[in-house]
């Protein structure tokens, strides 16, 4: 049975969570601040998923989230009432794996726990040529050089090697990355592939290629089909 623990300073949206996760056979552990909800995710050691209210007293959610940050990669969902696009791309960019704005639909909030939980059982390593990502470190390393990515460049990165040899199009980039409620212009991603780009490709090699109209592929060496 996966644990998810609920950090909601609102009692009464606290303990519909519970009351509705429990419903669905998930084992639900409940704090109202953020140091609180420190000291819980600190007292457990198994907590699948995270449930992270954005304002909360004693610490906010992005406090609480950049201090998880630094010592684990469970899985953890934002929740909070603005939606302002910058707030959004704080939260991914401090590590948060999905958000979701209230008020939300049961339905969708446990949609989106499924599919980080199934992330969290992916395998640990991946390997592309003289590249290697190791999931649980967060790493990325080329010929035994640490390579350092931002979130969102680590993201991309292991999208585009899960699906190693495949054209990924530009929308389903978009979703895995900056979140399927994303509304800015698509032109970030090509940004963003420029950036990875220059950081694991060699002046010989173009592991990342562009697919005209579709999207982006990562090529193993000799596959230039």
């Amino acid at each position: 049975m996966p644990t998810v623990l609920v950090i909601e300073d609102e009692p009464g949206m606290a303990a519909y969570l519970k009351t509705e996760l429990q419903f669905e056979d998930y084992s639900v552990l409940l704090a109202y601040d953020g140091l609180e909800g420190l000291q819980v995710y600190e007292d457990n050691a198994q907590v699948d998923v995270i449930l992270l209210d954005w304002m909360l007293p004693k610490m906010d959610g992005l406090g609480v989230l950049w201090r998880i940050r630094q010592t684990d990669d469970v899985p953890i969902i934002m929740m909070t009432a603005r939606d302002y696009v910058s707030d959004k791309v704080a939260g991914l960019d401090y590590g948060a794996d999905d958000y979701i704005t209230k008020p939300f639909k049961m339905e969708e909030l446990l949609a989106r726990i499924r599919v980080v939980l199934r992330r969290g059982h992916e395998r640990a390593t991946y390997q592309v040529n003289d590249i290697q990502l190791d999931t649980k470190a967060h790493s990325a390393v080329k010929n035994g050089t640490f390579i350092q990515l931002s979130q969102r460049e680590y993201t991309l990165l292991l999208t585009l090697i899960k699906n190693v040899n495949q054209v990924v199009s530009r929308d389903e980039l978009l979703d895995q990355v900056w979140g399927t409620d994303y509304t800015g212009g698509t032109n970030i991603l090509d940004v963003y592939i420029r950036h990875l780009r220059e950081k694991i490709d060699d002046d010989d090699s173009d592991v990342i290629q562009t697919v005209r109209g579709i999207g982006y592929t990562m090529r193993t060496a000799g596959n230039d089909n």
